[in-house]
């Protein structure tokens, strides 16, 4: 064959496929979790290890839902509020309520492990709502969503059970102090507003 003309066949072959090769690699698979980190709200954007398991949860799941973030501890005079926010649990959550658990040492009444305390909470007042585990939720050192918390609140944990409520679309945070109690009427309104709210 012809050199001149087999570098040219070999040269057009060369360009075809330099061609072809960005075509197919545009085709890359979307990573995984982008579709539900793009409709997610921003103050749910986090991952927790979930309490029984220390298995990775990512909040997003629980987009659209009305939610009830509480800061736990097994050994403070406050700890039968495990009771009526499982009730809180039961009763709403067919309407969209979600209560989240965060055990913490903060105000050093939590020394126990994750698989204690979980233990605990389910044994001693059978609790089902999800939790997660044990982490700081004020000062320097709060967990990411704690730290969002405050700032949208101005008001950060001073002790155990203190209560946050997110309304579904995650714009309106409102905080409830420590001796709010789950089964307090004012706090149920407020719940059963958010819960109204699409």
């Amino acid at each position: 064959m012809n050199p001149v003309l087999f570098k040219a066949i070999l040269t057009t072959a060369m360009l075809g496929g330099a061609l072809l090769t960005p075509a197919h690699a545009v085709t890359a698979a979307p990573k995984p979790g982008t579709a539900t980190t793009a409709s997610c709200e921003p103050l749910l954007q986090h991952n927790f290890l979930r309490l029984q398991d220390e298995r990775a949860q990512s909040l997003c799941q629980y987009s659209g839902k009305v939610l009830l973030v509480v800061n736990t501890a097994s050994f403070c005079g406050f700890t039968t509020q495990y009771k009526g926010l499982e009730a809180l649990y039961a009763k709403y959550r067919d309407q969209g309520l979600v209560v989240l658990g965060f055990p913490s040492n903060d105000f050093s009444q939590e020394t126990g492990s994750n698989k204690e305390i979980a233990d605990f909470c389910e044994n001693t007042f059978g609790v089902k709502f999800p939790m997660f585990a044990k982490s700081s939720v004020s000062g320097k050192a709060a967990n990411p969503l704690f730290k969002q918390l405050a700032e949208r609140t101005g008001s950060a944990p001073r002790w155990n059970f203190h209560k946050y409520l997110i309304s579904r679309d995650g714009q309106q945070v409102s905080s409830f102090d420590t001796s709010v109690d789950p089964g307090n009427s004012a706090f149920l309104k407020e719940i059963e507003k958010k819960l109204l709210a699409k």
